[in-house]
């Protein structure tokens, strides 16, 4: 009969131990890789000086990874598993370079917006990119502390060969298997302990990343990202993988993007409104207008424009998201909420107006690719940034970015000198995408000429001093604000035009409890967070020709002042001011018109009904 083999329980301890022993080599130094990475790569890069500290789970995460990783390798055999870890070498090392490389470089480690620029870069590019930035400053820091550690891994190598070429030649002792079975024990005992407290400290990180990587589209992504627990993607290997997926997800959406603007027909078009302007401002509470009753003075040139009759203004408009890239895709879509399918099977109404015989101009103060943007401007403008996508919406676009708005009055202006068929154009279609009062409110305006209010100005006892400076910058940011958009109609005023302003979304100023600014990413919408993040200003200005003009249009416009809207059916609006005549149109989405559907749901976020919250 056959004897049962005896199970050692120890010889199971001891084997927890094995992966980092038949992998000394390659967990210490990929290790010690990993922690020069999160120990010197401070995300976000500008919080580096200012007492942020490294992921604090970096340690045990790190020996998690790679303990995962040793196991893995344990599978292969020997003599592949030499140049399988080789290849894993240069692989890990590369990328840690090249991650610290643009960290230092650019203030940002690998991006979706990075490896989208990367990979549309020709060899000519790199060459020069290479030439004009490789140099010995770019050796100090993290790159250069990975160097160091490439030469250690390098000179241990040679050390290890000819040490191993020497012991076979020396006749060793046999040592007792059980006399080396204690400390193997001991060292699994440990790695036991280790891994047990690695995972305890981070499951939760790993289910974030789990879920990061589990969505079908790059706004649900950034939708995770918002969330206080979103994943911590703290070595490079997981920042490039996060790139490759997000650009994957994006490329699917520019594919359906193309595939609906190939199915746009246009009718006929009559050119009703031939200059038609769309200002498309940032993160503005309506309730810190003047236009709207706030108390301070910070839209003194809009209330002059609505004191003359040129600007009416909205009183019930609200937008669909409290993310500028959801509003981004719901505002240019013909696509509605509530609509079936998804915003990109429905083309972009620059598009249409393009293929309707409008010269589409574009300049945005924020949607120009840059090495380090955040997943957040990736998602709002990876499908304006698109180089077909781009060429099929507009005759001409913006450039650059600048740091205040009055910048983008200067690229409309020289694109109008550039660009000579603007002139002979039937009609033309310009969209500003401003800066407006994006966080951080103090860089949005030029404080040594528009500083008007200040932290003493304001008797709100509950706000800290820190609090009223942080109120005191957002309404000079508004301030600022009304000085652009008044500029941009005095730019067609001598034209039949119509300045149509519009914010992405509204902001939290200290207006509730609990008192913030920003804004608040929870599931929950309640009527203080719509107030604040979603509700909007709204105002259309008309020249004194369109007003002479178009005067049913203009009353049309007077009387639908008080209509409840969302901002995901503005370009049926914009069709109708244009004179588009197609299938794409939608009359009960058009807030002009009659057939207007003024008891259309307004759904927040795709979860709740505005119209439930205001009752």
């Amino acid at each position: 009969m056959r004897k049962r083999r005896k199970i050692n329980p120890l010889k199971w301890i001891g084997w927890l131990f094995s992966p980092i022993q038949k992998n000394g080599a390659f967990f210490v130094f990929m290790f010690a890789l990993g922690w020069i990475c999160t120990q010197h790569e401070i995300m976000p890069y500008y919080l580096r000086n200012r007492g942020a500290e490294p992921y604090e789970l970096s340690a045990p995460e790190l020996f998690l990874d790679i303990y995962a990783v040793c196991c893995l390798l344990m599978l292969i055999p020997n003599k592949i598993r030499i140049w399988v870890k080789a290849i894993l070498y240069v692989f890990f090392y590369g990328l840690a370079l090249v991650d610290m490389f643009c960290y230092e470089r650019f203030e940002s480690t690998l991006t979706p917006t990075m490896l989208m620029l990367a990979m549309e870069t020709t060899g000519q590019e790199a060459s020069e990119f290479l030439s004009g930035y490789l140099n010995w400053d770019s050796l100090k820091d993290g790159v250069g502390w990975i160097l160091l550690l490439i030469g250690g891994h390098f000179l241990w190598t040679i050390i290890r060969y000819f040490g191993t070429r020497i012991t076979k030649r020396i006749i060793l002792p046999k040592v007792n298997e059980s006399l080396l079975m204690i400390p193997k024990v001991i060292m699994g005992l440990l790695v036991g302990w280790c891994l047990y407290s690695a995972v305890s400290q981070t499951w939760d990180n790993k289910l974030a990343i789990k879920r990061l990587f589990s969505y079908d589209t790059i706004g649900q992504v950034e939708h995770e990202m918002t969330k206080k627990d979103c994943a911590k993607l703290y070595i490079p290997v997981y920042r490039l993988a996060f790139g490759l997926y997000a650009n994957g997800l994006a490329d699917t959406q520019i594919d359906q993007l193309k595939a609906a603007s190939d199915k746009i027909v246009v009718d006929s078009c009559s050119y009703r409104v031939p200059n038609i302007v769309v200002v498309i401002g940032e993160s503005y509470n309506k309730h810190h207008s003047q236009l709207y009753g706030y108390q301070k003075p910070t839209t003194p040139r809009q209330m002059a424009l609505e004191a003359e009759g040129s600007l009416v203004k909205f009183t019930d408009v609200v937008s669909s998201w409290n993310l500028t890239s959801f509003v981004f895709k719901h505002m240019l879509s013909l696509y509605t909420v509530g609509d079936s399918g998804e915003w990109c099977d429905k083309p972009l109404f620059p598009e249409v107006f393009r293929k309707a015989g409008y010269h589409v101009t574009f300049v945005t103060n924020q949607f120009e690719p840059k090495a380090k943007e955040a997943v957040y401007d990736f998602s709002g403008g990876f499908f304006l940034n698109d180089p077909e996508l781009s060429q099929r919406q507009f005759d001409q676009r913006s450039t650059r970015t600048h740091r205040f708005d009055d910048g983008v009055l200067k690229e409309y202006d020289n694109l109008k000198k550039k660009e000579d068929t603007l002139a002979l154009a039937k009609g033309n279609l310009v969209i500003l995408h401003l800066m407006g009062s994006h966080v951080d409110y103090r860089a949005r305006y030029p404080q040594n000429t528009n500083t008007v209010f200040k932290p003493s100005m304001y008797n709100r006892p509950e706000l800290t001093d820190k609090q009223r400076q942080i109120l005191a910058h957002y309404d000079n940011s508004l301030l600022y604000n009304d000085s652009i958009v008044a500029a941009i109609t005095q730019r067609f005023a001598d034209k039949d035009a119509v300045v149509i302003y519009v914010p992405d979304h509204g902001e939290e100023i200290f207006d509730g409890s609990p008192y913030m600014y920003g804004r608040m990413h929870g599931a929950n919408i309640d009527y203080r967070l719509a107030r604040n993040e979603m509700e909007i200003p709204f105002w259309v200005w008309g020249s004194p020709l369109y007003r002479e003009n178009h005067p049913y249009g203009w009353m049309a416009i007077q009387n639908a002042k008080n209509r409840p809207m969302m901002t995901d059916a503005l370009p049926h609006f914009l069709m109708y001011l244009g004179g588009i005549s197609s299938s794409l149109y939608r009359p009960e989405l058009n807030v002009i018109s009659p057939e207007y559907d003024v008891k259309r749901p307004r759904i927040l976020k795709n979860v709740t009904d505005y119209n439930s919250l205001k009752k």
